[in-house]
């Protein structure tokens, strides 16, 4: 374990001053959709509907993302960040009143939409910010390592305290929490000193929107992104149901948090070591661990229930290998990305992450209508197996990015 390496990220300047900032303002990325899930779900006792509901949320932030990312590489992230911390809020209240107010799922739906396409873009900044000022690789593992572990800290944080607001019979309080948290965090975030003197670099920001994805791999791993982050939809969705059908609905974001602590200490014991393997092999081996940990809950499923508790601990482990799994496709892409379009890159890889989460979410939910939690993780499982093919598919010769810097793929 070299644990020096994430001393010496911590001591460059740009990256310590954002880190905090950036946790509160990711802070709804944990437990917006969620919140969705179960307030729609308790309200309209649906769980396609609920299924519905949080699919359109994560489709709204994946349907706009890339051309957020456009406008970055353009023109830097602040009014992006300015907007996106007032308009956000509003959209997450004005669902709140609408859900109370029993209004149509039609409006349901456009809301959800709404809040999640003007979610603050604050994880890409980080992820396009280290790049910017990282040069040596090994700390670019860390950093980005490190940056799973800040998105699985939100991802423990945000599903407890939905729990805790689930439990006081407030539900709707989590999605007040998740709009204050964004539009505070954001405005902390840009008075930091590298988003605030953000300057734009690189000589592409007048090619075609399609440029991204003309790149070598890129649509090869755009693919892989988007089978095994259907997983983590299918996952969601399967806990939920699971506990839900053992009148423990507020468990549901126990587990969540559990699979996060595991993830987040993996991402922690990978980025802390220099791994013998090329980077595509490490990909694979964390799709493979995500399949049978998936394959693994659904299986524990069936048990007992005096054996419950044995499966909320499961969690930690089949969660273990999901940061790992993110940090590396992160490095991947910002390898394969075109000169000037880094954030760009960024946002199609976030869109495939996201758009996959929807699919999981709502044919997780169709599926929970009339099937077991068994046959949802099951389906959860193939997601990383089909992402394994395709990074498979990968070839030699998309070992180069468009500036001629080599790795192993």
């Amino acid at each position: 374990m070299r644990l020096d390496s994430y001393r010496l990220l911590l001591l460059v300047p740009a990256i310590r001053s954002t880190l905090g900032a950036s946790l509160l303002a990711r802070l709804p990325v944990g437990m917006g959709g969620f919140a969705i899930l179960l307030f729609v779900q308790q309200e309209s006792a649906s769980f396609a509907v609920a299924g519905m509901a949080s699919a359109l949320y994560v489709l709204g932030l994946a349907s706009v993302a890339p051309f957020l990312g456009r406008m970055m590489d353009r023109a830097g992230p602040v009014l992006l960040l300015k907007l996106s911390a007032v308009i956000y809020p509003l959209w997450m209240l004005g669902l709140v009143a609408l859900l109370e107010k029993r209004a149509p799922i039609f409006w349901i739906g456009v809301c959800s939409f709404g809040a999640g396409a003007s979610l603050p873009q604050v994880t890409l900044c980080m992820r396009t910010l280290y790049p910017r000022v990282l040069a040596e690789a090994s700390l670019l593992q860390t950093a980005y390592a490190i940056d799973s572990v800040l998105i699985e800290s939100v991802f423990v944080l945000g599903p407890a305290f939905v729990s805790i607001f689930l439990a006081a019979d407030f539900i709707a309080g989590a999605i007040w929490m998740a709009a204050i948290s964004a539009a505070l965090g954001t405005m902390w975030f840009i008075r930091t000193p590298m988003i605030r003197d953000w300057s734009v670099r690189g000589t592409q920001r007048k090619a075609s929107v399609a440029r991204v994805l003309k790149e070598p791999g890129i649509i090869k791993l755009l693919l892989a992104t988007f089978l095994y982050s259907a997983g983590f939809g299918f996952y969601e969705m399967g806990v939920t149901h699971f506990t839900n059908g053992l009148a423990r609905p507020s468990m549901a974001g126990v587990a969540l948090a559990l699979a996060s602590v595991g993830s987040g200490l993996g991402a922690i014991a990978y980025g802390a070591r220099s791994w013998p393997w090329p980077l595509r092999q490490q990909f694979l081996l964390a799709l493979i661990l995500m399949a049978i940990g998936f394959v693994g809950l659904g299986v524990m499923m069936q048990m007992p229930e005096s054996y419950f508790y044995l499966f909320m601990a499961a969690n930690v482990l089949a969660g273990a290998p999901m940061a790992s799994v993110i940090a590396t496709q992160s490095q991947l892409l910002s390898r394969l990305a075109p000169e000037g379009m880094l954030a760009e890159s960024f946002t199609w890889g976030g869109t495939a992450l996201l758009v996959g989460i929807s699919v999981g979410l709502q044919v997780g939910g169709w599926m929970a209508q009339s099937l077991s939690p068994l046959s949802i993780l099951l389906a959860g499982g193939l997601g990383p197996v089909g992402a394994a093919l395709c990074v498979l598919w990968i070839s030699p010769i998309e070992k180069l990015n468009v500036a001629g810097n080599h790795y192993e793929a």
